[in-house]
């Protein structure tokens, strides 16, 4: 026997509340913190979320907790439900939106599982990472090595994830969200064949092709596809809610200072809530136990949360500043000016993992001069290069064919050869091919169906 000492990081509750925090928008972190003060009366909302409310005495502080001993497992917004509202359509809103969100979906199933708190924190973080179609998008050795869970519990979280509702979530790719959900019913055969080997071929219509490849006739292959057909490409598209939000609120600011251009987070140094005073005082006054130890776990989960909204704060401010400093030419000249950039080399720069800054800038608007803009706007792969080697931006590209369509005589339409040599002109040589793809992007006609 050998006594080995090793240093193993772990995700703690504060890193994946962090992680949860990080990749709301602006109005989902407002829509929080009011549930948390409902829940939580040691928290304080400031006057720009909601107006101060008076102190409930003692006696209600026992009342609250005999309350949230049956509703409030883990001092977090993680309630119990019946089991319909297992079913994501019964939290339908008087604005026709969905009040649930797919990571508190998921995270409510988990509750009622009772897994080994390893194994849970695990599967949260998965969920955590998902993209909004409810897709799995990094490898679990990335997440694995980013995190520090070992790969083996990693593997059990994604089983775990599977086998949750809604059917298909985690998957990878379209191909195992629908083997995924196949599964799930139970179905086999041509159908499950299809979606993992001949999925392309059926998206094509080679239906002889796949027929001969399985061994089947064409009629049982066009059987398979009416089943396929039935599936959710999309498991996570059902929560989103893009429709709810009545207007945008920047996250990031950025202006021209001694002749840069620098990014300013909204929030700055305030805090969005502070911890009660009274509370802090019934706390250290009290003799009551009961009180004390209800107290102290809503005293920590506050301190949580500032400590997540700091972490966010930060995140998001170095990714606003990172892309600012790349793209200083797009806030003095304009769209055709931006260049090449991938989260990856945001990443790099920042020196943290790619799903942190997918994280940071999803549902994030940055305001300028120039007007307000989704923080993704400014990522983009590069379309060309020029003579000189530079790199052209797919998003620049784009900008200069949408200003020479809006240019032209409309009497007489340039065709999209002419599009492609007058955009080689100025600097963003792209071929034929690809000026009709853009255009068709923005559902714009070609020559004949935009003269006048």
């Amino acid at each position: 026997m050998e006594l080995i000492q090793s240093q193993v990081q772990r995700l703690s509750q504060q890193q994946l509340q962090g992680v949860e925090l990080l990749q709301m928008s602006a109005q989902e972190l407002e829509s929080y913190l009011r549930e948390l003060s409902q829940e939580n009366p040691v928290v304080e909302l400031e006057e720009h979320f909601a107006p101060a409310q008076e102190s409930p005495r003692e006696e209600d502080l026992l009342r609250r907790l005999r309350w949230l001993e049956d509703n409030d497992r883990q001092n977090h917004y993680y309630q119990h439900i019946d089991e319909e509202e297992l079913d994501p359509l019964v939290r339908v809103s008087g604005t026709g939106g969905l009040e649930e969100t797919l990571v508190r979906f998921i995270s409510r199933q988990l509750d009622r599982l009772g897994v080994e708190e390893e194994l849970d924190r695990a599967v949260r973080y998965l969920a955590a990472c998902l993209d909004g179609g409810g897709y799995l998008r990094f490898s679990l050795e990335e997440l694995s090595g980013q995190t520090g869970i070992p790969l083996s519990r990693m593997k059990r979280a994604l089983a775990l994830l599977h086998s949750l509702e809604p059917a298909g979530v985690g998957a990878a790719d379209l191909s195992q969200c629908l083997e995924l959900q196949l599964l799930r019913i139970g179905a086999e055969g041509p159908a499950l064949a299809i979606v993992r080997d001949h999925l392309e071929a059926l998206a094509k219509r080679h239906y002889r092709a796949i027929a001969s490849a399985l061994g089947i006739t064409v009629e049982q292959v066009r059987e398979a596809e009416g089943i396929i057909r039935e599936l959710e490409p999309r498991p996570g598209a059902v929560f989103e809610q893009p429709e709810q939000v009545a207007y945008i609120q920047p996250d990031v600011f950025v202006a021209e200072e001694e002749g840069r251009f620098v990014a300013r987070t909204r929030g700055g140094e305030r805090p969005p809530f502070r911890i009660s005073a009274y509370y802090r005082d019934l706390l250290s006054q009290s003799g009551e136990q009961e009180v004390r130890e209800y107290l102290t776990g809503k005293l920590r989960q506050a301190e949580g949360v500032l400590w997540a909204i700091g972490q966010r704060e930060r995140t998001l401010l170095r990714c606003a500043q990172a892309i600012t400093e790349r793209q200083q030419d797009f806030f003095r000249l304009g769209p055709q000016a931006l260049v090449p950039l991938r989260m990856a080399d945001v990443a790099q720069e920042l020196g943290v993992h790619e799903s942190t800054v997918s994280r940071s800038i999803r549902e994030k608007y940055l305001q300028c001069a120039r007007g307000v803009y989704p923080m993704s706007y400014f990522f983009s792969r590069s379309a060309t290069a020029d003579q000189s080697g530079a790199a052209v931006g797919g998003t620049a590209a784009r900008a200069l064919l949408k200003q020479l369509l809006d240019q032209e005589d409309k009497s007489r339409p340039l065709s999209d050869q002419k599009l492609s040599e007058e955009m080689e002109r100025q600097g963003c040589p792209i071929s034929r091919r690809t000026v009709a793809k853009y255009r068709e992007k923005m559902n714009i006609p070609g020559a004949s169906g935009r003269k006048r």
